[in-house]
């Protein structure tokens, strides 16, 4: 399979590409097969909307096109609402991935869950 036009997009022009250095949560996740990491910021308000969110990865095409897809799908959403994203969400959004980069490269949901749960349990919150 080769990748979708909107895969292409995210990977040539990624959205957030970048450190956000007030964030106040912060998950790094990454697949020792592969060699993908992504760090993912977040910059989450006092009534727990995230204001803000970017990354960095290192890894292939498919990895830095969804965690570009997956920034965009959660900015502005409620931290309850954003946990609730789905690897397989971030791939349909992006009009499918290859089989063999569904597990290795599509990491940014994964670091989102633990960005959101580490932010939860750090200010105290169910």
């Amino acid at each position: 399979m080769e990748y979708t036009e909107k895969v292409m997009d995210h990977f040539l022009n990624p959205r957030n590409v970048r450190k956000i250095e007030d964030a106040n949560a912060i998950a790094e996740v990454g697949n020792a097969t592969c060699g993908d990491i992504i760090k993912l910021y977040l910059k989450i308000t006092a009534d727990g909307i995230i204001e803000d969110i970017s990354f960095q990865t290192f890894g292939c095409g498919a990895a830095i096109a969804t965690s570009s897809m997956t920034t965009e799908m959660v900015k502005g959403k409620h931290i309850d609402e954003a946990i609730s994203l789905t690897r397989e969400q971030v791939a349909d959004e992006l009009g499918g991935l290859p089989a063999n980069k569904m597990h290795c490269s599509n990491l940014a949901a994964d670091a989102l869950h633990k960005a959101i749960k580490e932010y939860k349990a750090k200010n105290g919150l169910k």
